[in-house]
């Protein structure tokens, strides 16, 4: 059931009345079926079967509907996508608009000129709107040149206003910082830009040019009347051509004078000489590359007075008649050039066609310069002084910066610890002197002496190091034939002398016999038969019936038998180290003479088990003594074998 107020009441109860005419209050159905598909409708009439004219169309509606038949039929046309948003300075990157202009400058402090005309361009970057102004880089301009402005936005007032494009044109003036420019002409891209753009561009101008500048390049007004001789063309026909002699220089007759190589240059383009050195690995001089720089050189001179000083003053024209030419210089001739006298013997391939095409000279046969031997000095060996060994000092006088002499490393290889032990006694005729014994060393290694005197007690003399290890001279040998004694010189009862004392040789070790007899064909025969005859058979002394011991021989032993029963007697005492025990004797003689005092020798044994108590040992002993409370402990050693 529907109401609704009457014309001019409001909506309130008992202000509407019923429609009497209306009996169906029922919706409408905007739902359906069509073809098997469910559709939607929208209503026509509302409850009461009353017509609805919200959902309906107008007849404008109606009538463009009709116009578009085929839109409905087909749907919308499709219409090409809005192109995309290009940012400014991508659209105008790297686009530079050029104008060729210029500016007047004042010069008021000079005579020859009261302006200045100077060309510059103008830069306008259409990226960002900046400007730059740059002047062309003259040479020899002597004026501050280059950037004049810098890229940036210019002001174009007061007001805040910068300069656009739309500003610049051919034949305007445009002031930027105080500094008027005329624009006379554009680039092709630029008058281009400004035509796509509705701008009208006027016509090109003529570039305004310096006045001083045109007044320079005109050429000045000679009143000299030239020479037939153009000296350009012979610049430019010689140019980089060079003629090349190999001279020599003779020096001979000064003091420390030589026949020095020279090479000299001449040169075609403007008739130069240069005289060079040459230099050879150490030649002993200074490597001055040149010496007589590149220059015109006289020939012969006007005469002049001998008060004129040529030494300071420069020489000109007006003083020389003729100057040097390439005619001047040939192969096989000497050519003076300032005051000393080159002799040219060969010139190079270069200079031989130039001489035959310019001259008609074939005749380049090169001269062969025989250079002088060198005097030989006879060197002279100074005597020796007695400092330090002669083959040292002799190096002193090969070299300035002397070597060690070089030593025989595979001897001293072979030889090492190798050495030979000799007893001498003193030649003096001093009666304390006599008495004296000595320990004689010989290395064997590298040939050197050593003399060892063995202290003994209450004699009044301090014993110790009597030569260190040197090498001994024979009488007689000078500096240039130096003999020193070898082992060949040392035999039972010679006699040595070393620095002015003369030595006796009484005894040697039993290793000098050894080694001698092992190597028999290295030493004379003499030699080696008087070591044998002074180590002749020895005996011990006999020995009382109820001895225990052997008896070998009626008063003495032999020293091998002897040290070899001695072994056997030993061999009971297990508790003894033979390597400890040669190693305590060795520690304990400090200096390496072989040879220990009898008292600490005792103590030695007696602090190592040893049993010199015994018969054997005591023999051993007595035959191991020499001099007085002396004990060579190498032979007594030997009973301890390793």
């Amino acid at each position: 059931m529907s109401s609704r107020p009457g014309p001019g009441l409001p909506f309130l109860p008992g202000c509407s009345f019923r429609d009497p005419m209306k009996t169906c209050f029922h919706r409408s159905q905007t739902l359906g079926y069509k073809n098997g598909y469910a559709f939607s409708r929208l209503p026509t009439v509302g409850s009461g079967g009353e017509r609805l004219y919200v959902n309906q169309l107008s007849q404008a509606e109606l009538d463009e509907l009709a116009s578009k038949r085929p839109t409905l039929t087909y749907g919308q046309v499709k219409r090409a996508p809005p192109s995309g948003f290009i940012p400014v300075h991508v659209a105008f990157d790297k686009k530079i608009l050029k104008f060729d202009a210029y500016f007047q400058e004042d010069v008021p402090l000079s005579a020859e000129e009261h302006y200045r005309i100077r060309q510059v361009c103008i830069y306008y970057y259409l990226e960002d709107d900046s400007m730059y102004v740059i002047e062309p880089v003259v040479q020899n301009s002597g004026i501050p040149q280059g950037k004049h402005i810098r890229r940036h936005r210019v002001p174009k007032n007061d007001r805040g206003e910068h300069y656009h494009w739309k500003d610049l044109n051919r034949g305007i003036n445009i002031t930027m910082y105080g500094r008027t420019y005329r624009i006379v002409d554009c680039d092709r891209f630029t008058q281009e830009f400004l035509e796509s753009q509705g701008i009208e561009v006027n016509p090109p101008e003529k570039m305004a040019f310096d006045p001083y500048t045109e007044l320079r390049q005109m050429p000045v007004r000679k009143y000299i009347t030239p020479s037939d001789f153009d000296q350009l063309k012979q610049f430019l026909t010689y140019d980089k051509q060079v003629l090349r002699f190999y001279a020599m220089w003779d020096d001979t007759n000064s003091i420390f004078g030589e026949n020095r190589p020279y090479v000299i240059h001449y040169y075609l383009a403007d008739d130069t000489v240069e005289v060079r050195e040459v230099h050879k690995q150490n030649d002993g001089r200074d490597p001055f590359p040149v010496l007589i720089r590149r220059q015109r050189i006289p020939k012969t001179f006007v005469d002049k007075q001998k008060t004129f000083p040529t030494c300071v003053m420069e020489i000109s024209d007006q003083e020389v008649l003729e100057w040097y030419t390439a005619k001047d210089f040939a192969v096989g001739k000497s050519t003076n050039l300032l005051g000393r006298d080159f002799f040219i013997y060969d010139c190079d391939e270069f200079t031989r066609n130039f001489y035959r095409d310019k001259f008609g000279i074939t005749d380049f046969q090169p001269v062969e310069i025989k250079k002088k031997p060198p005097e030989e000095v006879q060197q002279i060996i100074p005597p020796y002084n007695g400092f330090g060994i002669l083959e040292d000092t002799l190096q002193n006088c090969f070299s300035l910066f002397p070597k060690p002499p070089r030593k025989d490393v595979i001897k001293m290889l072979e030889n090492d610890n190798k050495v030979l032990r000799y007893q001498v006694a003193l030649e003096s005729p001093n009666p304390e002197d006599r008495k004296r014994r000595f320990i004689l060393s010989y290395f064997l290694s590298n040939d050197m002496i050593s003399i060892y005197e063995p202290p003994v007690r209450n004699s009044g003399i301090i014993g110790g190091k009597y030569l260190r290890k040197t090498r001994v001279a024979k009488p007689g040998s000078t500096t240039e034939n130096a003999k020193y004694y070898g082992p060949s010189d040392l035999t039972i009862g010679s006699t040595i002398e070393v620095f002015g004392h003369r030595f006796v040789i009484t005894d040697a070790d039993e290793y000098v016999l050894n080694y001698m007899e092992s190597n028999a064909g290295s030493f004379p025969a003499a030699t080696l038969q008087s070591l044998r005859d002074h180590f002749h058979p020895k005996q011990v002394v006999k020995e009382p019936d109820n001895s225990d011991i052997p008896k070998l021989g009626t008063s003495k032993q032999e020293p091998d038998e002897l040290i070899v029963h001695v072994q056997e007697e030993l061999k009971p005492h297990k508790h003894l180290n033979n390597k400890n025990i040669q190693e305590a004797f060795l520690q304990c003689d400090k200096d390496g003479s072989g040879v220990l005092d009898k008292a600490k020798f005792l103590s030695l044994c007696d602090s190592l088990s040893v049993p010199t108590n015994t018969t054997l040992l005591n023999k051993l002993i007595d035959q191991c003594s020499c001099g007085e409370n002396q004990i060579n402990y190498h032979n007594f050693l030997k009973a301890f074998p390793l």
